[in-house]
């Protein structure tokens, strides 16, 4: 199924393409996207279409940092009814952990992870597109605008220790420096940003303690919730036990306490099955491995729990009809 995102994550988009002499309607048609829905925040439309798009506009204005002009123009409210609540939030960490937690409300493709350790906090960020999509440009955008809401959120004179990307470096960073300060680092294993894990416990410069009770009713009412499921565990032990050649519902109904009876059984409530969480789980790693150079497919493969590339590429062959070499290429765009 296509990914779908709001049509405000194009916020700006006609008016930084007029000014790098782009025609934005011809654009956003030859890629199969209507400029009407620019008018519609709400709208919901292609993500692999938006991510091309981006790329696209930024190859034909020969301006690598596009989508950083429009990450500039971004506000909280393109994140739609979860910006209400996310302003009344008490810290940073509690508003990121809303964002991650509500992503699918916002962009269905987008995928975020925030972690801990040793005094350091990451953000990582990727995108799951469902189809071989180049995704340099949502990337910028994509951690521009997580680092815009965090500025907001604890004021402007914030930095990151890092800001990250898997992408190499373009020629000129000094738009890259402006905007997102020192720390830059390029074809880095993930995109994101790192920072002291002190800086999650910064108040939420944006909230009012009398408002929380009304922006916690309106999460009730207008953005569904993703509660935490047995098919969310399973595919958290998964992505872990791959890699060790254990990733088998045995392994996994022991790690959660139970027999695989019971396991398969409160899958089924859910609609859903330990085989398709596992093909879905290696097809979204899948994915995001093969997004840049950084991995071979052997290393690829071994990562998803395969014991040869061979076997990786006829089950990548099953499940997308073409061989990961394939996708890999149609990515890049070559």
């Amino acid at each position: 199924m296509r990914r779908l995102v709001r049509s405000a994550t194009l916020n700006g988009y006609a008016d930084v393409a007029r000014a790098v002499g782009l025609d934005p309607v011809a654009l956003m048609r030859a890629h199969g996207l209507d400029a009407s829905d620019l008018s519609v925040p709400d709208r919901w439309i292609s993500a692999p279409a938006v991510a091309r798009l981006l790329d696209a506009s930024a190859e034909a204005a020969g301006r690598p940092d596009f989508a950083l002009r429009l990450a500039e123009l971004r506000r909280l409210s393109t994140i739609g009814p979860l910006s209400i609540v996310l302003r009344e939030e008490p810290d940073l960490r509690s508003a990121l952990t809303l964002l991650m937690r509500h992503e699918h409300s916002y962009n269905e493709a987008l995928r975020m992870e925030l972690s801990e350790t040793e005094g350091i906090a990451t953000t990582r960020l990727w995108f799951e597109f469902g189809e071989p999509t180049p995704a340099g440009q949502a990337l910028l955008l994509g951690v521009g605008a997580l680092f815009g809401i965090v500025r907001a959120c604890v004021g402007d004179a914030w930095r990151p220790l890092s800001v990250c990307f898997s992408t190499p470096a373009p020629d000129d960073v000094a738009a890259y420096r402006r905007f997102f300060g020192p720390g830059l680092r390029f074809e880095h294993e993930f995109s994101g940003l790192v920072l002291y894990a002190s800086d999650l416990d910064a108040p939420n410069a944006l909230a009012d303690p009398l408002m929380r009770p009304y922006a916690q009713r309106i999460l009730e009412s207008v953005v569904a919730a993703r509660a935490s499921t047995t098919s969310e565990r399973v595919t958290e032990l998964i992505e872990l036990l791959l890699p060790l050649d254990r990733c088998s519902i045995d392994h996994v109904a022991k790690a959660m306490g139970v027999d695989q009876r019971t396991l398969q059984r409160h899958l089924a409530a859910e609609g859903t099955s330990f085989g398709a969480i596992l093909h879905a789980t290696r097809a979204g790693l899948a994915e995001r491995h093969l997004r840049g150079d950084r991995y071979t497919i052997g290393e690829i493969g071994t990562v998803l729990g395969f014991t040869s590339p061979s076997s990786f590429s006829r089950w990548f062959h099953q499940q997308f009809a073409m061989s990961p070499r394939e996708w890999r290429r149609a990515s890049a765009g070559r």
